[in-house]
């Protein structure tokens, strides 16, 4: 291959679409593009509830083709790599239309669903086989459907996650991946194959779930429409597909046990890698399949989210009236503290890290005479990273060793407090590196493609920006231990 070879990596998350065009030569993004410019609507209907349209995903990935194409020669594309939303389903008729939006992962409808399943399902099959409770992840989306709209359950000919739906659009075939399986509560970890229990006991026809293929590998080649509409060359395929977590750990060159990584955009997550087959009986930690999972090389992932991050701070970015993130983050410098003004940011349905209760968003501590913007931001700000310190701590129960995690230079981890209050709270180093979930997507089709020979062959020119060690403001552990106190009454 030669120097001018690109591969297009895509990150379809909830709020918008990113697609970057990576030269694998240089190990570098040469062009990115953002799609919508304002956050993508999330539908509920009712409480508790969370839907996409997945034909609007599909538009806007189509949006950044455009506007990359205009600039770049995509016959120089060799393949594409796809990030996306985890836990959501999209279900399809024998036509291949959609049915019904995408129910995403926060949609909160079938929490009753996956609580009756954990008390009804033998523990073994729980602790040994899915390692998890079918919580609201996807099987659970779908026996609701089953249970509630059954006319669209009846019509239904195949289900997919949403990245799933993705490839299915520039392809024209349909499949999914043991990983996406897992996250949909869908795979027997034991047997290491497609889950017969949940199946049977949520009634689910086999016929209903695609082709499997690997995460890593020939997905399909990209069709005759969407080769001709933006100049691709012929038999470029997709050869990369990881939910949004893993493949933010692949982006950060997480890739062996103990390795972690973190992320605050519109949730924030803690994401560990183990070759163990690990179950909290508490459902607090949830373990999938890692991209990289092998026959030969067990990889999962212990993931820890908090649905309320980046959308917290958005919801109060628009409730204050402010003009910018940027400006926030200043304002968020420019004191010391939130004097006392404390901020719980689950308030985006319900949360893994409490049992899949819904305990709420809540800012405690109002003085009238004493609070104003500056203390709400800082307290937004130390609020989430608070809960991503709480996450850690279970982490470290789970006997997992935590004193570096490795976060990608975006979202809340530009702001200089929100770095220094997880840092210094989670009393652990964080480093920083310049790529992004679309960049670890083109780095995946590329190693899937066969251009780089091994994952750490295609993280050589990933840079680091910065590392940032705990600064002895032990002030912060105060905050933290009254922050806590406050959410143990909330739980």
């Amino acid at each position: 291959m030669s120097r001018s070879d690109f591969f297009l990596g895509i990150d379809l998350g909830s709020s918008s679409v990113k697609t970057s065009l990576f030269d694998s030569i240089s190990g570098k993004s040469v062009d990115s593009c953002t799609y919508p410019s304002s956050e993508m609507e999330i539908i509920s209907k009712e409480d508790g509830w969370a839907e996409q349209d997945p034909n609007y995903w599909w538009d806007c990935i189509l949006k950044t083709f455009e506007n990359l194409s205009e600039k770049n020669d995509f016959k120089l594309v060799r393949s594409i790599g796809i990030s996306y939303q985890m836990h959501g389903l999209v279900v399809l008729d024998k036509n291949n239309d959609l049915l019904y939006n995408s129910i995403i992962w926060c949609d909160s409808r079938a929490v009753k669903i996956g609580q009756r399943a954990e008390s009804e399902l033998e523990s073994s099959i729980l602790e040994n086989k899915i390692l998890n409770s079918p919580g609201n992840f996807t099987a659970s989306k779908l026996r609701w459907l089953k249970e509630n709209r059954s006319d669209v359950y009846d019509q239904i000919s195949k289900i997919m996650l949403p990245g799933d739906y993705i490839v299915y659009k520039l392809t024209n075939k349909i499949s999914t991946t043991p990983m996406g399986l897992s996250e949909g509560i869908l795979w027997d970890f034991h047997s290491d194959k497609l889950s017969e229990d949940v199946l049977e006991y949520y009634n689910i026809d086999r016929k209903l779930i695609p082709e499997i293929v690997d995460s890593v590998g020939n997905q399909g080649t990209i069709s005759d429409d969407v080769r001709d509409r933006f100049g691709f060359d012929n038999d470029v395929k997709v050869t990369y597909r990881a939910g949004d977590q893993p493949n933010n750990a692949f982006s950060l060159n997480v890739l062996e046990p103990g390795e972690i990584a973190a992320t605050a955009g519109t949730s924030a997550v803690i994401y560990s890698v183990t070759d163990k087959n690990i179950s909290d009986t508490n459902n607090r930690i949830n373990t999938f399949l890692h991209c990289l999972n092998s026959k030969s090389k067990k990889r999962n992932g212990l993931l820890l989210c908090i649905n309320g991050s980046g959308i917290a701070y958005s919801w109060v970015k628009s409730i204050l009236g402010e003009k910018s993130y940027k400006e926030m983050d200043i304002k968020s410098e420019n004191i010391n503290s939130s004097e006392g003004l404390k901020f719980y940011p689950f308030g985006n349905g319900s949360e893994r890290l409490f049992s899949n209760k819904k305990i709420d968003s809540h800012l405690i501590g109002f003085d009238f005479n004493k609070h104003n913007n500056q203390h709400i931001i800082r307290s937004v700000l130390e609020g989430i990273s608070f809960s991503l310190c709480y996450s850690i701590e279970l982490l470290r129960e789970f006997g997992v060793n935590v004193d570096t995690v490795k976060v990608g230079n975006a979202n809340l981890f530009l702001s200089k407090v929100f770095r220094e209050s997880f840092i210094n709270s989670s009393n652990l180093k964080l480093q920083m590196f310049d790529t992004n979930g679309a960049e670890g997507a083109a780095r995946g089709a590329a190693l899937g493609l066969g251009f780089y020979k091994s994952p750490h062959e295609a993280f050589k020119s990933l840079n680091i920006i910065s590392e940032e060690k705990p600064n002895g403001k032990n002030d912060y552990i105060e905050r933290y231990k009254d922050w806590k106190d406050f959410l143990n009454k909330l739980n």
